[in-house]
C-alpha cells in the first residue's frame, strides 16, 4: 500500500459545536482530559512540547503533563536540558495533546516559566523512588559514552541515599506554561474538522473563535 493510500474518516465523536464548549478553556480541557483518561489512550497526559532558541532553532519532544489549573500546564525536567536552555533564551512555547484515538487534538501556545522550589518538591515527593533517583542520575541531553555509565552513577546515587529520603535536586523542577491560546480540534468527515480557539484577552477573559479546518 502506498503511503498516499493511508487514510480514514474522522467521525468518532460527532460534531463539536460552539454551544458544547465551556466559557473557560481550562474547564473545557478538564472535560476532554477526563474523557481521554477514561478511553483506551495509553498515555493521555503525554504532550508534545515545542521550544525554540534565540536563533529560532526549534526542538520538539514528548513530556508528561503533571499539573494543570487556572494558572496553566506544568511539566518537570532537568534545568540543564535542551528544553530548559531554550526556554531560558525564549520562553514562548507550544504544547500538543495528540489524542488520535478520539479524533481529537488540543493545541496550546503560551509562555513557560519555572515554578517555585516548594511546588517542585511537593511533586517530587510523589514520584516513585526509582524516578527520584533517576532525576539525580541523568545529566539530561548531555553526551554520554554508554548505558553502563548511567548504571554506575545509579549505584552511586543509591548508596548516597541508602536508607533515607531522596532530596530534590537543585537542577531539577517544574515549568508552568501559561496559555495565550488553547485550540480544541475535533476530527470530522471529509477533512472538514471542527476547530475552536480560545484567545486570552488583556482582562484575562477568553475570546472564542471557530477556525477553518
Amino acid at each position: 500500500m502506498e503511503i498516499t493510500d493511508l487514510r480514514r474518516e474522522y467521525n468518532h465523536q460527532g460534531a463539536l459545536k460552539r454551544s458544547d464548549l465551556d466559557a473557560d478553556p481550562i474547564m473545557q480541557f478538564d472535560i476532554w482530559f477526563s474523557q481521554a483518561r477514561q478511553s483506551s489512550i495509553h498515555d493521555p497526559s503525554a504532550m508534545s512540547l515545542a521550544t525554540a532558541d534565540s536563533q529560532g532553532q526549534v526542538t520538539l519532544r514528548t513530556v508528561l503533563l503533571k499539573i494543570y489549573d487556572e494558572r496553566g500546564f506544568v511539566f518537570f525536567t532537568n534545568y540543564e536540558s535542551t528544553k530548559a536552555k531554550q526556554i531560558a533564551d525564549n520562553n514562548q512555547v507550544a504544547l500538543l495533546f495528540p489524542w488520535i484515538e478520539l479524533d481529537r487534538q488540543v493545541k496550546i501556545t503560551g509562555t513557560a516559566n519555572r515554578i517555585s522550589s516548594a511546588e517542585s518538591l511537593k511533586y517530587f515527593l510523589t514520584r516513585p523512588r526509582g524516578s527520584q533517583l533517576g532525576a539525580w542520575v541523568s545529566e539530561q541531553s548531555s553526551v554520554i559514552s554508554s548505558r553502563e555509565l548511567l548504571m554506575s552513577k545509579l549505584e552511586e546515587v543509591k548508596q548516597r541515599f541508602a536508607g533515607g529520603d531522596i532530596s530534590l535536586p537543585e537542577f531539577w523542577g517544574g515549568y508552568r506554561v501559561e496559555p495565550l491560546t488553547i485550540e480544541f480540534w475535533q476530527g470530522q468527515p471529509d477533512r472538514l474538522h471542527d476547530r475552536f480557539q480560545y484567545t486570552r484577552q488583556a482582562d484575562n477573559n477568553w475570546l472564542i473563535h471557530r477556525l477553518a479546518p
